[in-house]
């Protein structure tokens, strides 16, 4: 039975909805099955929306499986963090949690049976010989020598491999297919292969590990899965997912599907350059908030419904495309800007006096916390005679259509009052370090008595009661919207202004003892929320999760 649903509609749906109806199948099963080899990133997103979001939507269920055929690069510390993501982005397996390694044997099972049936043998080339026998696309491949191995001797090197009796690369087991396919994975692909090495979750069980392709057919064919959705990557591996179902004795025949993985600008998701990124010092870990990776979103203070509304926007297809980060960005303010309550905050501070303020006063003003939510209430923020503004909000010599605080001006001071600067002082350099100004005492709440119009309006924090704090103004993490056009130098994109770190700013005191679990807008700022690792109550680092608008349009 088809399950409404108002999600947008894809061709994945279509399949779905017309298996149901036809009563292909009963109930749809998918599966999210990462390797634990690192931290997911923005790309498995889309992946986990999709598999989890279809079986919500179609009453079914989603396995999360880890795909954990290699012990050499899998850790422990990778399947928590992959846990940690998905629960984070807003789905639950339930009570279906598996790992390919626990159908180790039933996989080595059906490795004999390939063998016993003539399919499979014993290979003694080395990995570079089995590459150079393998052919081209134009070229058929060469033969193994071995390859006509009696059923006996390849059972009998099979059980030798399992029992750990050879080295590391000293053989593997290959699949006899056809070597001159034009479809390379099917000119016998190797099965096993010997890794003396602890598994994360089996321990020191097996000396022979499955490869992917012969693990993961089989593996979603134990779990009953009904769509194995992958992006098309895979596409070409799919006559060998096939051919597997077709000559083992598989409980039930998942069929494959494919759709375009998500390629976003001005960041790299291949996890051999982001684990290159991690060990190499050049940020401070998986979770550092440059980084594409979910848990790195999480700290920097992306929120899920802003993750899940990127995925539903940028749709599901069959063609490879490029998401430019804007849109990533556009979906994170969109999401804040309705949840997320304001804050005055100045980062490079400029000291200002007001002259014909009473020195001892200090006023309070009513503040909202969302001008177009009033339900979320307000706040009060003290207003006194010596003020920080932004440095930027001051110019000495303005430029054309510049409407902030400059010698002689009028600006309306945000909440409070009018002022007008009337002097400077500057250090030795001849830099401006204070403002004075004078204040209509008659224009509270910021409108002028008289009715005369003021254009400009800027943000300020009570210098006696400013809280100083830390900021982190993180930018995009390479400057090339395609830094994979490097190759191994990929490097060389590497935006060396992507976090910016400002250690004297004046934060309004409401914010001391923030959740880190809440994102505010500094006012004409941007969107901040405290650092999860780093912040304190008394002593909060705000991370910078996203400008008020995308700057890099003009760039």
């Amino acid at each position: 039975m088809t399950t409404e649903t108002t999600a947008p509609s894809n061709f994945l749906r279509t399949i779905i909805e017309d298996d149901l109806k036809s009563a292909a199948c009963k109930t749809i099963v998918t599966r999210f099955p990462p390797e634990p080899n690192g931290y997911l990133h923005i790309g498995h997103a889309k992946s986990i929306c999709l598999n989890f979001g279809l079986a919500r939507d179609y009453g079914g269920r989603c396995h999360l499986r880890f795909d954990d055929t290699n012990p050499a690069k899998e850790e422990l510390e990778y399947i928590e963090s992959i846990k940690e993501s998905v629960r984070w982005l807003g789905f639950d397996w339930g009570e279906h949690l598996y790992y390919a390694s626990d159908y180790f044997e039933q996989l080595y099972q059906w490795a004999e049976h390939l063998i016993q049936q003539g399919k499979a043998y014993v290979e003694d080339l080395s990995a570079e010989e089995i590459r150079g026998h393998r052919g081209t696309l134009t070229e058929p491949g060469k033969e193994s020598p071995w390859r006509n191995r009696s059923v006996e001797e390849n059972l009998a090197l099979f059980r030798s491999m399992k029992a750990g009796e050879f080295p590391d690369g000293a053989k593997v087991l290959r699949a006899k297919i056809d070597m001159a396919s034009p479809n390379l994975n099917l000119r016998d692909p190797v099965l096993y292969r010997i890794i003396h090495a602890p598994h994360p979750h089996v321990g020191d069980a097996w000396k022979i590990y499955p490869m992917y392709d012969f693990a993961h057919g089989q593996s979603d064919a134990i779990e009953g899965i009904t769509h194995s959705i992958c992006t098309l990557e895979f596409e070409s591996h799919k006559p060998l997912y096939n051919w597997f179902l077709d000559n083992l004795p598989v409980p039930a025949r998942p069929r494959q599907f494919e759709f375009a993985r998500l390629n976003l600008t001005y960041t790299v998701m291949s996890k051999r350059k982001l684990h290159e990124l991690v060990t190499q010092n050049i940020v401070s870990g998986w979770d550092d908030p440059r980084l594409p990776t979910l848990m790195g979103l999480a700290r920097r203070g992306y929120t899920p419904e802003s993750i899940r509304a990127f995925c539903d926007r940028i749709g599901v297809g069959r063609s490879d495309s490029w998401i430019d980060m804007s849109i990533l960005e556009e979906c994170v303010r969109d999401d804040l800007n309705e949840r997320a309550p304001r804050a005055l905050a100045v980062l490079r501070p400029l000291r200002v006096v007001i002259d014909n303020y009473p020195e001892q006063q200090v006023e309070q003003f009513e503040a909202a916390n969302h001008p177009q939510n009033p339900e979320m209430g307000s706040r009060k923020v003290s207003f006194s005679r010596e003020l920080y503004i932004e440095q930027d909000d001051f110019m000495e010599m303005p430029s054309k259509g510049f409407f902030r605080m400059t010698p002689g001006a009028e600006v309306r001071l945000r909440y409070t009052y009018i002022v007008r600067c009337t002097g400077v002082v500057k250090d030795d350099n001849g830099s401006v370090i204070e403002v004075h100004c004078q204040y209509d005492p008659d224009s509270r709440g910021g409108s002028a008595a008289d009715g005369r119009k003021i254009k400009g309006t800027i943000h300020w924090v009570s210098a006696g009661h400013a809280v100083e704090t830390e900021v982190r103004l993180f930018d995009r993490l390479f400057n090339d919207p395609n830094p994979d056009r490097g190759g191994a130098d990929y490097k060389q994109f590497l935006n060396p202004l992507s976090m910016e770190t400002l250690r004297n700013c004046k934060l309004e005191p409401s914010l001391i003892g923030s959740d880190h679990e809440i994102r505010y807008q500094f006012e004409r700022q941007g969107y901040f929320r405290p650092d999860p690792k780093d912040s304190t109550p008394s002593n909060p680092v705000f991370n910078r999760i996203v400008t008020l608008k995308d700057n890099w349009s003009k760039k």
